[in-house]
This record gives C-alpha cells, sequence and structure tokens, in this order.
C-alpha cells in the first residue's frame, strides 16, 4: 500500500480502462495482446465507424471480415479468432449480456474465461476487473520487474504467484485494484524500462 499511496500522489488518478462499454473493454483486452494502444484504438474506431461494437454484432461478422478490420491491432488473423471464441462463450454463458455475466462467481467466470482458447491469465483478469468490475488482481512485465527490483519477489515469479502476492496483501477492492495496475504501468513505461532504467527520477525510488 506504500508503493500504492506514492505512485497515486505523484502521478494522480489514471481513469483506466479506456473503453465506452464493458464489452468494448473485453473486444481491448484481446486486441492489446503483443501490441500497444495506439493500435488498438485504431482497430477500435474501425468497428466504432461501423457500429459493430456489439456482440450480436460482432458474432455475425464472418472471421475474415472482423479480421481485415482489426488489423491495425496486428496478428488480427489470430486476435479474430480470439474474439469469435470469446463471442462463443459469451454467447453460451449469458446470451451476449454482460451485466449477466457480472452476476456469476468471480472464480467460476475467471476458469471459464481460461478455458476459452487465446484468452490467457493477464486477458482474463482485465475482462474480469475492468468489464465485469470483479476484484481480480492484473498483473504484467512491467509489475514483475518493478517487484523484482524493489527485491520484493524473484525474477522467475509466475503469473499466478505473482497475482496471489497482490491479492494477498491488498484490501479486496476493485477500485484499488483498478488503480494500482494502472500506475505500475505508467510507471514501468516511463522509468522503470527493461534497459536504462530511470532510478533517481522515479516516484518509487526512495524505497530502493
Amino acid at each position: 500500500m506504500h508503493f500504492y499511496e506514492t505512485l497515486l500522489a505523484s502521478l494522480g488518478p489514471s481513469r483506466w480502462w479506456p473503453g465506452e462499454t464493458p464489452f468494448e473493454v473485453c473486444v481491448g483486452a484481446v486486441l492489446t495482446q503483443n501490441t500497444n494502444w495506439s493500435n488498438v484504438q485504431k482497430a477500435i474506431d474501425n468497428l466504432k465507424s461501423r457500429d459493430l461494437l456489439y456482440p450480436e454484432k460482432m458474432a455475425s461478422l464472418e472471421e475474415q471480415v472482423l479480421a481485415e478490420l482489426i488489423r491495425p491491432s496486428g496478428y488480427f488473423r489470430i486476435k479474430a479468432r480470439r474474439l469469435k471464441n470469446l463471442l462463443e462463450l459469451l454467447r453460451l454463458e449469458c446470451a451476449y449480456d454482460l451485466s449477466v455475466l457480472g452476476l456469476r462467481d468471480m472464480q467460476q467466470l475467471r476458469s471459464k474465461l481460461l478455458q476459452v482458447k487465446g484468452i490467457g491469465p493477464e486477458t482474463a483478469d482485465s475482462i474480469l476487473l475492468y468489464a465485469l468490475e470483479k476484484p481480480s488482481f492484473v498483473v504484467d512485465t512491467y509489475t514483475r520487474r518493478i517487484l523484482n527490483r524493489h527485491f520484493l519477489v524473484h525474477e522467475d515469479i509466475d503469473y499466478h504467484e505473482l497475482r496471489d502476492f497482490f491479492m494477498d496483501r491488498l484490501p479486496l477492492d476493485v477500485a484499488i485494484y483498478n488503480e494500482y495496475h494502472a500506475l505500475l504501468v505508467r510507471t514501468g513505461k516511463e522509468w522503470c524500462r527493461k534497459n536504462n532504467p530511470r532510478c533517481d527520477e522515479c516516484p518509487l525510488g526512495s524505497y530502493l
């Protein structure tokens, strides 16, 4: 919590995740795999311009048509298949109504999401936290790097161990999980870089 409070005081609120609807957040969580957000935004804009950011409408698209629309996000054929897989889950589990899905138990939902081909832990937790407002902490490369450099976790800690590390130590609070992940990403991009980290300027530099 000291890290969280320090980063929030220094950087201010992040207001994540960018998305007008829970479904848009789900789509963004898939599209952001292995690319940066500016590319995702171009793909999202393509879908929005054709009024396709609705699960029923997207499900009716041919996969190759969907792939072309999301081409700016990279790996567009693979991601189109992953979106189709996710849409099939939404059809079966909640008839495309994410408000119904949000009423389900988080662990059951997480298990269901992880069974979808192409949905890994980070994407699943992003959907749970940002789209469905479930207290499931999201971790990534930035999270691992920052904590390892502060000697809080070992370098090879796996995703689930690192997620548990946070969830065992923080209040079960969606707002904190949301903001904390965003703050760590912002810190990783700006200061805790893989090469040439700027530790002296980092808000967490005093903890080293």
